[in-house]
């Protein structure tokens, strides 16, 4: 499953509404880590 544009801009739009532009930044910042270290741990078993 990969998603468009158009579908990015959506859940951006949803998750600006929901935690608003003060928080937005840290919420993407701490998914990134957490992305990141989930590459990170299933590289392990390839």
């Amino acid at each position: 499953m990969s998603l468009g544009f158009p579908e990015l801009v959506v859940i951006l739009m949803v998750a600006l509404i929901v935690l608003g532009p003060s928080k937005l930044p840290e919420v993407a910042r701490q998914l990134g880590k957490a992305m990141a270290e989930f590459r990170r741990v299933t590289a392990g078993f390839r």
